[in-house]
């Protein structure tokens, strides 16, 4: 699949669409692609109630937040060990929704056939306050989320 057909390889979903998914199709998986830190300090989505965890790998490296070259091998040596197929859901997050979708299209160039970018993230916009994770988002729509 060519750079051409990003677009229409790539849908953008919401984190209820996400969630129903992953509770309606046994080999789809969420991919979380934010950093380590993160993961630690904000929180990662929890599957444990639809018998699943996500996928945790880092698109770009903290703290220069350079791209990892090996992405797309890392990540598939991930699936592959699932027992993902090509064909199945991956639903892509991220904080709010940009790396998602630029590791997204990276594995849908690679050949998996149904890529989704979580366009909410995990925490969503900033508010009013300039706070994220309560206008939009994972932690906003009450979803399970656990932190370390």
């Amino acid at each position: 699949m060519g750079a051409q057909n990003d677009e229409m390889v790539v849908d953008a979903v919401d984190v209820e669409t996400a969630w129903k998914g992953l509770t309606s199709s046994p080999r789809s998986q969420l991919v979380d692609v934010r950093t380590r830190a993160e993961w630690t300090y904000v929180g990662i989505p929890d599957l444990g109630p639809v018998g699943k965890r996500a996928v945790l790998v880092e698109w770009q490296a903290f703290p220069d937040q350079t791209i990892d070259p090996r992405f797309v091998e890392r990540l598939a040596g991930e699936l592959k060990a699932l027992g993902v197929q090509m064909e199945d859901d991956l639903f892509f997050i991220c904080r709010s929704g940009t790396r998602s979708l630029a590791a997204a299209k990276a594995m849908a160039e690679a050949g998996f056939r149904k890529c989704h970018n979580v366009a909410s993230g995990f925490e969503g916009p900033l508010d009013d306050e300039r706070h994220r994770g309560s206008v939009d988002g994972w932690k906003a729509a009450g979803l399970p989320w656990q932190q370390s």
